[in-house]
């Protein structure tokens, strides 16, 4: 269920996207799309996380993992 909402949310985009390349041009197409997808990426990273809370594991911050997946 959940892929099939952000493959619905992914389309809606695309179709908001092109409706406003049509009026406002690509530039700002790009812009809103790129804000839009970004907004929800970040929901998304932030479920994972949470989930990860409640299943006992430790979080580690952006620098922390750079450094574990690095060595």
């Amino acid at each position: 269920m959940k892929r099939f909402q952000q493959k619905a949310v992914v389309m809606v985009v695309m179709v908001v996207g092109s409706l406003i390349g049509a009026f406002k041009g690509q530039e700002a197409r790009q812009k809103w799309m790129f804000r839009i997808l970004s907004k929800q990426e970040e929901k998304q990273s932030r479920a994972i996380r949470k989930a990860e809370v409640r299943k006992g594991k430790v979080l580690l911050d952006d620098i922390e993992m750079a450094a574990y997946h690095n060595s």
